[in-house]
């Protein structure tokens, strides 16, 4: 599975790459990168027709482990879709911007 570090996703993000945050919503309630959005891996195969099979999908998570899963679930289907390594911790560690709170439209 394609990997990529924070980096190269800190750019990607900034270019506003789809983000699919693969945690519990509990965990995205904590805090998530903005902009990602909620698509737990409890769900993610009926979420799986909505993700763009025309640009790179950034999966994150907390740390890397789950993002790889869920990007290997997507390319599976035809998806350009790569696992944040370090994810969401990372992101936060190196001093990046996160949002707490529900996934837009949830309660």
């Amino acid at each position: 599975m394609r990997e990529v570090n924070l980096d190269v996703f800190a750019a990607a993000w900034a270019e506003g790459a789809l983000v699919p945050d693969v945690r519990e919503p509990e965990e995205y309630r904590a805090g998530h990168v903005p902009g990602a959005r909620l698509a737990p891996l409890s769900i993610l195969a009926t979420a799986v027709g909505e993700v763009s099979k025309d640009r790179p999908v950034y999966v994150i998570c907390a740390s890397g482990n789950r993002s790889q899963w869920g990007a290997e679930r997507l390319a599976a289907v035809g998806a350009d879709a790569v696992s944040v390594a370090g994810g969401t911790d990372g992101w936060a560690r190196a001093g990046r911007p996160l949002v707490t709170g529900p996934a837009p439209g949830a309660a």
